[in-house]
């Protein structure tokens, strides 16, 4: 059986986010996504101060080093792969961070529409 490469929402493969905290919901760097992925860590975000305390607010406090799960707590700046539905929420918010689309994986687009990734990107050029 022969798997299909993940791609981006560009329609390309998909780009590596981070491996400076490793991000990723199976912690490889890319925001790829499978069954088991429940929450659909599939946006590639550079978060910034005010989405980190957005997220804070809705019960998901990414700031705090959680070293039994091998996680430095993330700052201003850092690459991580964000929930697709967290993004949205932020988006609607105006406090949605920057994007990286060639590592973002295509599932977003089914919660996210592509204007709103482009006008967040930090890779267009």
């Amino acid at each position: 059986m022969t798997t299909t490469p993940a791609r981006n929402v560009l329609g390309e493969p998909l780009a590596g986010c981070c491996d400076a905290p490793t991000t990723g919901f199976y912690r490889d760097g890319f925001c790829r996504t499978g069954a088991a992925d429940i929450g659909r860590h599939v946006v590639c975000a550079v978060v910034s101060d005010e989405f980190l305390e957005f997220s804070a607010s809705r019960g998901n406090d990414l700031s705090t080093p959680r070293p039994e799960f091998d996680f430095p707590g993330l700052k201003a700046g850092d690459r991580w792969c964000l929930c697709a539905a967290r993004w949205a929420e932020a988006f609607e918010a105006g406090v949605a961070p920057r994007v990286a689309l060639t590592a973002t994986d295509e599932a977003a687009l089914e919660i996210i529409d592509l204007p709103a990734l482009k006008a967040h990107a930090i890779d267009l050029s």
